[in-house]
């Protein structure tokens, strides 16, 4: 029996759709309740607007529940990387490094002593000093992936994030991803690829309308999705 790393229990979410005193909140995740377990790859499948990357920030405490319990044992870090990363854009690259490193638990001498990787493996290291607003979508995307992969986290959650930049660094990036599926890494992937989810993922779940509609084996679940007919297209995205 796999140890659970982090355990959601009957979990909501609530926002205001309006800006405006007398709006109400409405619930975006609703009674969510699933425990991710040690080394599993967890993809998570649904429309858009079902609440998955909410999920996400969930799983990475950028956010708290309205309702329900979150259960993660002391010392479980998890990084999320997504296409949609928040940077300081007036900070260099070299900055918005440390100070995610460090918000991951390390120190800052660990976090410098890591920037020239970081630069090298997000083929960026000439940008390393420059502001990010000044850096393109995808040198943003190659630096938050870098900045993952290096920060070695117990959950690694994954928004969209397959085939960020060009031909060479999809494949770059691919490969370690099967990597760290492969081995003990604890993932949670976002995707609409249901190719990838087939390939890269344990088990599956299905969000449907802010709820869990089907969490189980992968090929189950994903097939179940596609046979609806309501489902949204799949966006392109590298097959992995």
């Amino acid at each position: 029996m796999k140890e659970c790393v982090l355990s959601f229990d009957k979990v909501g979410i609530a926002f205001k759709r309006k800006r405006s005193l007398f709006s109400t909140k409405e619930y975006v995740l609703k009674d969510i309740s699933f425990d991710l377990l040690k080394g599993e790859t967890l993809g998570v499948i649904g429309r858009n607007g079902a609440g998955k990357s909410t999920l996400l920030k969930l799983l990475a405490d950028l956010i708290k529940p309205n309702s329900g319990t979150i259960t993660r044992p002391p010392g479980i870090k998890s990084q999320l990387l997504s296409l949609n990363l928040g940077f300081n854009k007036n900070l260099s690259g070299r900055d918005n490094a440390i100070m995610a490193l460090v918000t991951q638990g390390m120190s800052i001498r660990e976090s410098k002593n890591l920037i020239s990787k970081i630069g090298e493996y997000g083929s960026i290291p000439h940008l390393m000093d420059q502001p990010v607003g000044t850096y393109s979508a995808g040198e943003r995307a190659r630096l938050g992936f870098s900045i993952a992969i290096h920060s070695l986290p117990e959950i690694l959650l994954l928004d969209e994030i397959l085939g960020v930049g060009d031909k060479e660094f999809r494949k770059k990036s691919s490969e370690e991803l099967k990597q760290k599926v492969n081995s003990d890494q604890t993932v949670v992937l976002v995707s609409h690829s249901t190719a990838t989810l087939k390939n890269l993922c344990d088990r599956v779940m299905w969000i449907e309308s802010g709820r869990v509609k089907m969490l189980g084996d992968a090929q189950y679940v994903v097939d179940a999705y596609m046979d609806t007919p309501t489902r949204a297209a799949p966006k392109a995205e590298l097959s992995v």
